[in-house]
């Protein structure tokens, strides 16, 4: 089965990205159209992306990645995209992967997939954390998951157009798989490439976003019961 191209975006939230975000455009730019909502920057987030080809939607304060990436689903969705796949702005992943999120969509049998990473190529403790944190994912909504804090991603209409998110963060991402598997919609997934760069600062808060996602376990918990009744 063959699907156009011609109705998928490519949507890359950033903030504070300008060292590292236009060789992220042009290389996806490649495959799809660019959209990247500039989170508050206070560097040339916004000009860099545009330089680079993409279209720019810029919030006036830093809202969170999760705040960013409605904005991009909601202007896609108004658009009249079909798909919106996600990647980040710091070259942890390779555009050159597109293709393979593409060519599983063309089959339609999916309305989420995940780029799923090797674990063994993480620096420590990631290369333990995550897959723990995939298995309790797992241990909550009883579907088998790969990989839940993979922001790199292809959403289809209508999943995206189902979506209720109360999340602001990083911990969106995982949101989205909970209420993909809690309406019954298809979660699918390909291998990608692992890009870490030990030099690169991690906006990631281990305490913080560790109690967040605890959070959001608990919470896959209590809507699998409820879908369930």
């Amino acid at each position: 089965m063959t699907m156009s191209t011609d109705d998928v975006i490519a949507l890359i939230p950033a903030w504070n990205e300008q060292a590292r975000l236009g060789p992220v455009v042009e290389a996806a730019r490649r495959h799809l159209p660019v959209l990247v909502v500039d989170d508050g920057s206070e560097d040339a987030t916004a000009l860099v992306a545009r330089n680079a080809g993409a279209t720019v939607l810029s919030h006036r304060k830093n809202r969170g990645k999760g705040v960013a990436l409605m904005t991009g689903f909601d202007w896609a969705l108004d658009n009249g995209y079909r798909a919106v796949l996600t990647l980040d702005a710091d070259g942890q992943h390779d555009p050159d992967d597109i293709p393979n999120f593409l060519s599983a969509d063309a089959s339609g049998s999916w309305d989420l997939i995940i780029g799923q990473r090797d674990f063994d190529q993480m620096p420590f403790p990631r290369r333990y954390t995550n897959p723990f944190g995939s298995w309790l994912l797992f241990k909550a909504l009883g579907e088998r998951i790969l990989d839940n804090q993979s922001g790199f991603r292809l959403h289809n209409r209508d999943l995206l157009e189902m979506l209720d998110l109360t999340t602001t963060g990083f911990e969106l991402e995982v949101e989205v798989i909970i209420q993909a598997v809690c309406h019954g919609m298809k979660v699918g997934w390909v291998k990608i490439r692992t890009i870490y760069d030990v030099d690169k600062v991690s906006y990631f808060h281990p305490l913080k976003d560790s109690a967040r996602f605890l959070c959001m376990v608990w919470k896959a918990w209590r809507e699998r019961r409820s879908c369930s009744l």
